[in-house]
């Protein structure tokens, strides 16, 4: 079992074998609100880790999702076209964005684990 990673911009990360799966944090979800439109990275796109790579919409404000490693786009959750709510229902689960091949897993080193990454949360109110 794969153990959830979390980046300082809120993004999840949940790797299995060199792909990882990528999503916005609960947290994240909570402050942007209804969240009403998601627009998903290109199939096959090469991102450099800190490259924008999605935007989200919400009624709040928008906001920019960045790619938390270096890799190809290889899957796109289409589910979030439709239903960006998904994201509010469910962020770690049906609300992902998109998954990547890894192309540079050392980058993983400067993500936070579930306990690292709520302390850093609550140190932001």
């Amino acid at each position: 079992m794969s153990e959830r990673k979390y980046t300082t911009d809120h993004e999840w990360i949940l790797v299995e074998g060199d792909v990882g799966t990528v999503g916005i944090s609960e947290h994240a979800q909570e402050q942007l609100g209804d969240i009403v439109f998601i627009e998903l990275p290109d199939v096959g796109a090469e991102l450099a880790q800190g490259a924008q790579a999605s935007t989200v919409e919400s009624v709040k404000a928008a906001s920019e999702i960045y790619a938390p490693f270096s890799g190809k786009v290889v899957e796109v959750n289409e589910a979030l076209s439709d239903e960006p709510s998904l994201v509010n229902s469910d962020a770690l689960g049906k609300g992902w964005f998109f998954k990547m091949k890894i192309s540079q897993p050392d980058e993983l080193g400067k993500c936070m684990d579930e306990a690292a990454y709520q302390k850093f949360v609550d140190g932001l109110d």
